[in-house]
């Protein structure tokens, strides 16, 4: 995984003095790094019923899209409040200074679903575990999380205890 770590860019600073970004941009430009990434985080899960993979905004469209695509599911976007143009679902987190919450279409889950959620970054795994919930709520069954970047020093995994997590590279 050392090859998928060379093409992720790090930017000092960003989006605030004293944070170290992981820009994964220069790994989806490139096309042997985009797929030894996407194949690493559906492999697992080929077999495994999945029907649906639920993508976390933003960067989890993308990696969520194609790792439907390799495992024959279907895709479901969870986004921030009000982007979303029909009924919705709604699951609030907790941030650094207040909290957010994440939305998804009332009718994207079936009741009994497997659903996989993916991202591309595991940090304090609050938006990780209001996407369970939104899951759970329509009644979708959580099959896992997938991850491509776990910061471990953020104790992610703690909000997410009984699920079963997946992540890639861990720094």
């Amino acid at each position: 995984m050392e090859t998928l770590k060379q093409r992720i860019r790090h930017v000092p600073d960003f989006p605030k003095a004293g944070i170290l970004f992981y820009d994964v941009t220069t790994l989806l430009k490139d096309p042997q790094g985009f797929r030894l990434a996407v194949d690493s985080m559906a492999t697992p899960y080929h077999d495994r019923g999945i029907t649906t993979i639920v993508g976390i905004e933003s960067r989890g469209f993308i990696l969520g899209a194609a790792v439907a695509d390799r495992i024959g599911a279907g895709f479901v976007p969870v986004r921030k409040r009000g982007k979303l143009p029909y009924q919705t679902v709604r699951a609030s987190y907790a941030l650094e200074y207040g909290t957010d919450c994440l939305e998804m279409h009332r009718d994207a889950i079936d009741p009994g679903q497997r659903v996989l959620i993916v991202d591309d970054l595991l940090a304090t795994g609050g938006t990780a575990r209001a996407t369970v919930d939104l899951v759970r709520q329509l009644g979708g069954t959580v099959e896992g999380l997938a991850f491509l970047i776990e910061l471990v020093a953020l104790n992610g995994r703690e909000k997410l205890q009984g699920e079963h997590v997946m992540t890639v590279l861990q720094y």
